[in-house]
């Protein structure tokens, strides 16, 4: 399939183009000033986009991190162009392999809460739109079920949460399109819930699980999130600093944000770091052994990122919630870019936690991410976590993915 770039007006933010890898993207190097204002756990949502979880979470609950465009034109089926990235430029900015045995007999598992009733049809949608493997409940690739793996019933359908389900089902079909999907939908974002739904996507055989959601910590530990020989990955947030959970849990592999532009020389893309990315320093989460920072004593939290602002955000198609082709940013795009990453390294089983991520920073198996805003004011004692430098930091991580090597 042959695919095309449109430039787009983005009222007061930025210009996104459409997702070709042979497209042409530029941005005002301000554009991420209009991104959202840190206020505690909350976030000031920026002109032109729309949280699909905008609210604070109250204790046992959590939210999604999904950024929605509301100024992209909508429209229904596949078109000749379609406005933000596409598996074409995620591949090129990251450098992942495409061949058809890349991911092969590898699962994502997708957990989230409620349901969407369109999830198959527009994820085939999509993936029709860019040329990639036909994944349905028939073939066996695509399995839609309950918290409990039952395929009925299925919990109540909901708009929001919908976006939030095409949005992690785009991704992880960009990312490996050679994958099986396994979309587990719970009840509600309430603790006892997400639990059960993921100790159910890694019985139903899921690689990596992606968690696009969050709230805040609880506690130092978490069963429900420890499965050694599965990836379990998770957002860190989009408002700034503060630890959250279950990213900050040291059994999971937590995902900051950037900003990922076209740009010029052996690469072709430039990335900083995105305010609104969450980090943190736990306060209930004793540092894992294998963390090397010196600053934070607790665990800290962003380990890698991917793309995540909103003004270079990526291409989704929903048609429940919305009306087909929309443009999504916010840490629900890093994570199952993470978790899609970790599928088509086909190593899931051999990794520990984040162990090995650590163990390959500061490498060439990253980009570092070294330039951007803060997400906020940290203590004198560990500042790298808010702020984006060389090497390691609590907004980028140790950066994003150059290739599949480190996972």
């Amino acid at each position: 399939m042959k695919f095309y770039a449109r430039a787009l007006a983005l009222a007061g933010i930025a210009a996104i183009a459409a997702c070709s890898s042979a497209s042409n993207q530029t941005l005002p190097s301000g554009a991420a000033a209009a991104l959202p204002q840190i206020a505690g756990n909350a976030i000031e949502v920026p002109p032109n986009t729309r949280a699909m979880c905008n609210y604070v979470p109250r204790p046992g609950e959590v939210r999604c991190y999904s950024l929605m465009r509301t100024d992209i034109p909508q429209r229904e089926g596949v078109q000749p162009n379609v406005a933000g990235y596409g598996p074409p430029d995620l591949e090129a900015a990251y450098h992942l392999p495409h061949g058809a045995k890349n991911g092969k007999g590898q699962t994502v598992g997708v957990v989230i809460w409620y349901d969407d009733p369109n999830a198959e049809s527009d994820v085939g949608v999509y993936r029709q739109q860019f040329g990639l493997p036909v994944c349905t409940t028939k073939n066996k690739c695509f399995k839609k079920v309950n918290e409990q793996g039952k395929k009925s019933p299925l919990p109540r359908a909901d708009a929001n949460a919908s976006g939030e389900i095409s949005l992690d089902l785009d991704m992880a079909s960009a990312i490996c399109p050679n994958c099986k999907i396994v979309l587990v939908e719970a009840n509600g974002p309430f603790d006892n819930d997400l639990n059960t739904a993921e100790d159910t996507a890694v019985r139903l055989g899921a690689d990596a699980v992606n968690n696009s959601w969050g709230g805040g910590e609880e506690g130092a530990t978490n069963s429900h999130f420890d499965h050694p020989g599965t990836m379990i990955v998770a957002s860190s947030g989009d408002s700034g600093y503060g630890a959250q959970q279950p990213c900050s849990y040291a059994t999971v592999v937590c995902v900051g944000g950037t900003t990922l532009q076209r740009g010029t020389g052996t690469r072709g893309w430039t990335e900083t770091s995105w305010r609104g990315a969450g980090s943190g320093c736990s306060a209930r989460v004793p540092k894992p052994a294998w963390q090397t920072d010196t600053g934070c004593t607790m665990r800290s939290e962003a380990d890698v990122s991917a793309v995540a602002n909103p003004s270079t955000g990526v291409a989704v198609y929903d048609t429940y919630g919305s009306h087909g082709w929309v443009v999504f940013g916010g840490t629900s795009v890093a994570s199952p870019i993470t978790a899609g990453i970790f599928a088509l390294a086909k190593n899931a089983k051999k990794q520990n936690y984040g162990q090995n991520l650590w163990k390959a920073g500061g490498t060439a198996k990253f980009w570092d991410i070294t330039g951007g805003l803060s997400n906020g004011t940290c203590p004198p004692q560990y500042p790298y976590i808010c702020t984006p430098g060389v090497g390691y930091d609590g907004v980028t991580g140790w950066g994003t993915p150059n290739g599949i090597k480190a996972y």
